[in-house]
Formats: C-alpha cells, sequence, structure tokens
C-alpha cells in the first residue's frame, strides 16, 4: 500500500505534517478532505524494503487467524449492538495493540468506508487477510441488512478451520520430528562411526581383507559423503528447492495434490478434509443468500486442494446447464457416497445449508479420528526405518568381525 507526505491546514489555520496510507494520490487527497482538512501538498514516499528484515521473515506484517477471528466477533458484537459500521471499526482500530498489519489495514479500510465504500469491498482490497469466503459473506450479510449474523457465522467457521490446522500440525509434528533425528543420525554415523570401524577392520585383518558386500557399500558411501559433502548436501537443497518451487507452480501443484490422493494413509485424511471444509464453506455461503454458483465458485477456492478445485468448478459448469448438484457431486469419485445423499435431502426440503452443517461436523470429527489412525501407523513405521539403519551399519560391522574371528581359528 502507498503511503503518501502530506501538508494540510486543518479548520484553524494550524498547519499538519503526517503520512497517510492510500492506494492512489487522488484517494489521499480525498481522505484528507474528508477528515476536515486542506491538502497543500501530497507527495508519494519511498517505502523500506522490507524483504529481509528479522519481523517480515517471523510474519510479522501478517495477520494471524486467531487475531483475525477476535475482530471478527468484535465486529459482530459490536453491529449487532446497534453501533454504526465505521464508529465500531473505528474504536477497534484504537485498541488492537497485539496485531499492527491489522491496525494498519483496518485504518485504510475505515477511509474507504468514509469514501463511500463498502465495508466487502474495502477487505476484497487485502485478500492475504480477508478471503473470497470472508469477503463474500460480508458481502451478503450487507445487501441483506444482516451483517452482525454474517460475522457471527464467520467467526465460527473461522474458529472451526483454525483447530482442524492446529491438530494436524501437532499430529504431523512428531512423525517430523523423528524425521529429523533419523536423517541426523543416518549422517552421524557416516561422519564418525564408519570410518572408524573401517579402521578398525582394516587394522585386524589387513589391507587384503576381503570384507561383506554390505561393509563395502557402507565404507564407500561414508567416504564418498566426507569426501564430497559440498556435493551431497547441495545436491540435496538443490532438489529439494527445485521440488518446491515446482510444487508451487499451477501444474507442479496439481500433480502434487494428485500423488497424494494415490497415498492410502494419506489419501483418506485429505479427502476427508476437503470434504469438511467445502461442507462447511458452502454452507455458510448458502445460509448468507449467496446464490449457489457464486457459492460453488467461491467454495472451489477456499477448499485447499487444486483437485477438489477442479472438480468444484466442474460442478459449478453441470450446475450451469441444468443438473442438480447432488448429481453431479454423486458422479464424482472424490466425494463419499454420503455426502450426495445429504445433499439430496437438502435439496428435496430446501435446507441445504443446515444439512451441510451436519455432513462438516461429522467429517470433522472423521478427520479427528483419522489423524489419530495416522499418528499410531506414522510412529512405528519411523521407528522402524531407525532401528533398520541402526541394524544395517551393526550387520556391516559384526558380518567382517565374524569372518575375521573364523579365519584366526
Amino acid at each position: 500500500m502507498p503511503i503518501f507526505s502530506y501538508i494540510a491546514l486543518d479548520s484553524k489555520g494550524k498547519t499538519v505534517n503526517s503520512n497517510i496510507d492510500q492506494l492512489t494520490r487522488a484517494a489521499a487527497i480525498t481522505a484528507l478532505v474528508k477528515q476536515g482538512l486542506r491538502p497543500i501538498s501530497v507527495n508519494e514516499t519511498k517505502q523500506k524494503t522490507k524483504g529481509f528484515s528479522l519481523k517480515n521473515l517471523l510474519g510479522g506484517n501478517r495477520v494471524k487467524s486467531d487475531q483475525l477471528v477476535m475482530f471478527t466477533r468484535q465486529l459482530s458484537a459490536m453491529v449487532g449492538a446497534g453501533v454504526p459500521i465505521l464508529r465500531a471499526l473505528t474504536a477497534l482500530s484504537e485498541h488492537i495493540a497485539e496485531s499492527p498489519a491489522l491496525k494498519k489495514i483496518l485504518i485504510i479500510i475505515i477511509h474507504d468506508v468514509e469514501a463511500g465504500v463498502t465495508l466487502g469491498d474495502a477487505m476484497a482490497k487485502y485478500p492475504n487477510t480477508f478471503n473470497d469466503v470472508y469477503v463474500n459473506m460480508v458481502r451478503a450479510g450487507e445487501a441483506a441488512g444482516i451483517l452482525d449474523e454474517i460475522l457471527k457465522r464467520l467467526a465460527l467457521q473461522q474458529e472451526k478451520s483454525m483447530t482442524m490446522r492446529k491438530k494436524i500440525k501437532s499430529s504431523m509434528a512428531y512423525p517430523m520430528v523423528l524425521m529429523v533425528i533419523t536423517t541426523l543420525a543416518f549422517f552421524g554415523l557416516m561422519f564418525f562411526v564408519v570410518p572408524k570401524i573401517g579402521k578398525i577392520l582394516t587394522d585386524l585383518g589387513g589391507a587384503d581383507a576381503k570384507l561383506p558386500t554390505i561393509t563395502l557399500f557402507m565404507l564407500w558411501a561414508s567416504d564418498a559423503i566426507i569426501r564430497y559433502w559440498y556435493i551431497v548436501f547441495g545436491s540435496i537443497g538443490g532438489i529439494t528447492y527445485g521440488i518446491m518451487r515446482y510444487i508451487k507452480t499451477k501444474r507442479g501443484k496439481f500433480r502434487f495434490h494428485s500423488l497424494l490422493l494415490k497415498i492410502p494413509i494419506i489419501k483418506v485424511l485429505i479427502m476427508k478434509v476437503a470434504v469438511a471444509h467445502f461442507a462447511r464453506t458452502f454452507s455458510a455461503l448458502i445460509e448468507a443468500g449467496v446464490a449457489v454458483l457464486e457459492a460453488l465458485s467461491v467454495t472451489s477456492r477456499a477448499v485447499g486442494n487444486v483437485v477438489y478445485e477442479k472438480a468444484l468448478v466442474e460442478a459449478e459448469i453441470e450446475v450451469k446447464n441444468g443438473k442438480s448438484l447432488s448429481s453431479v457431486i454423486e458422479a464424482n469419485p472424490l466425494f463419499p457416497p454420503i455426502v450426495a445423499q445429504m445433499l439430496l435431502v437438502g435439496e428435496e426440503t430446501g435446507q441445504t445449508e443446515k444439512v451441510f452443517v451436519k455432513v462438516a461436523d461429522f467429517y470433522e470429527e472423521e478427520v479427528d479420528a483419522a489423524i489419530g489412525s495416522i499418528s499410531s501407523i506414522i510412529e512405528p513405521i519411523m521407528i522402524v526405518i531407525m532401528g533398520g539403519m541402526v541394524g544395517l551399519i551393526a550387520a556391516s560391522v559384526m558380518l567382517p568381525i565374524a569372518s575375521l574371528s573364523q579365519n584366526i581359528k
């Protein structure tokens, strides 16, 4: 967001010299006039680069999920109590100390609303803070005059999504720690233990001693890693960086998400998470009064998996051509049969949003169960991998020692 420095006169004729955040110079002048100031000079200032600042790297310029939930709940309470939207936003912006980024955004939103922009359109300028679902629900609430109710639903939906993300992250923390420990242990053994073992075996059996294939392989691998460590670590870093860059591309992301949906254990969790997101978001939009086609379009971008996003975009086209959403969902193997059946009941009774809330609750409970089962499966797998690595090195040591002892006899 550009920053403009200005010199203006207030109502008493005193000079005011300060800065203002606006999209354009014209918008800055308009905002100053609305504040009762008479601009004399308004110029855009050069902003300092924040790309390498510690605060930016640690996410200091981002609005956290819990901060956004708190803001949404407070705004809902104030609007529900009859406080005008501008006054509510101003009061909240003055008392947000824990999130400077959100405070800065709110100040600009206040200026936009004062200039006649709707709250939904003002929020739409900040997609990293207010996503498509948030903006569309606010717009629907403004149009229907039920903004306080919409904000309550938004806060509830955000809390559900945040809880699910935290559970998934916490369940993956232990396996990731085990993986890091396993990797560090492997390279530690290769750098410090295996070379000493090789020297001991050479001293015992002589330079011409015949060693087992597994021992020769471990000695060769250790020697290669020690000699060419810069190539080994450089290759690992380069391959990892290349894969991460490819995954961020549209094609790479689609292939990666498609691959995840083919892995037996992970597939179940991803499907349940995607269906839970779809049901929760779609029901919230429908309940807010958003049209089905628009709700499908917004939900497709919020579901979190590009394979499901493509399926929902195709569903939107088929619904536009006259098909019922339940029949389209039923024909797609990405969605469990119960989703289509529940959606059909909702279409027949006219209570799609209420039915889908139950679907979302059901699959969120299923996600909890799936996370527990995956954690219980991953832990022994990682232990087996660590045990196998240690066993491989132990075998490469014990086999030549046993052979040498037989030669001595």
